[in-house]
């Protein structure tokens, strides 16, 4: 119980700091699906010392609010720190909602050298998760699957659209990655200096992101985070 107590007050406390670093500051927001570096760019952002908001914090958001089409609770998780990257920031329709929220703030969109990458990079991430035996999962599995709450894993395949006797559909998945996204892209056409499109395993991409920070780095590269 007290180790409770003293992670919570830790967590607390990193929180209040974070919140007075972000203030004022431009907010960025990792809008690239799971899966096509985020992780990455999350350590990227901490080894630059930017305050990241907490992941499981927006993983509960996401179970208890995105998923009902509630996205004030995730608009104002946003005044906590000053980037944001994983669920719900990777989901349709979220991105629009804190741009109108946040105006001036920045967006990157992070993805693969092509959509057949990233379905093998996401079932086979799924598979080693939450899967028996490393098989894809079924959707028995993800409903029994305990991360972060139970059925949360099951509403996350749900949004690629797939249906239960195929949840992980090769041919529906893909067309939503890749009309995620395009639409992303379309909205942001009138507003280049706004979003940065950027495939973090490319040469040069890591320089073509803090450019758009406008920072300079002690890094070359990317961390290579949570491979798969």
């Amino acid at each position: 119980m007290l180790g409770k107590i003293k992670n919570r007050l830790r967590q607390k406390a990193t929180e209040l700091r974070n919140q007075r670093k972000a203030s004022g500051k431009v907010k960025y927001f990792c809008i690239g699906r799971n899966k096509t570096g985020t992780t990455s760019l999350k350590r990227a952002f901490e080894d630059l010392d930017y305050p990241v908001g907490n992941q499981r914090k927006a993983e509960i958001l996401t179970g208890e609010c995105y998923f009902a089409g509630n996205f004030q609770p995730i608009v104002d998780y946003c005044k906590t720190a000053q980037v944001f990257q994983d669920v719900p920031f990777s989901y349709p329709e979220t991105y629009k909602h804190l741009d109108k929220a946040y105006p001036g703030s920045k967006f990157i969109l992070t993805i693969r050298d092509d959509a057949e990458q990233w379905y093998r990079s996401i079932t086979r991430f799924h598979a080693k998760m939450f899967g028996k035996d490393g098989r894809i999962p079924t959707v028995e599995d993800l409903k029994s699957a305990t991360y972060v709450q139970p059925g949360f894993m099951y509403n996350v395949v749900r949004v690629h659209g797939t249906p239960d006797d195929d949840p992980y559909n090769k041919e529906i998945m893909v067309a939503h990655y890749e009309r995620y996204n395009q639409e992303i892209i379309e909205y942001f056409k009138d507003r280049p200096e706004d979003l940065l499109v950027i495939n973090v395993a490319e040469k040069g991409a890591y320089q073509k992101f803090v450019d758009f920070l406008g920072v300079d780095s002690p890094f070359d590269d990317f961390p290579w985070e949570n491979r798969t």
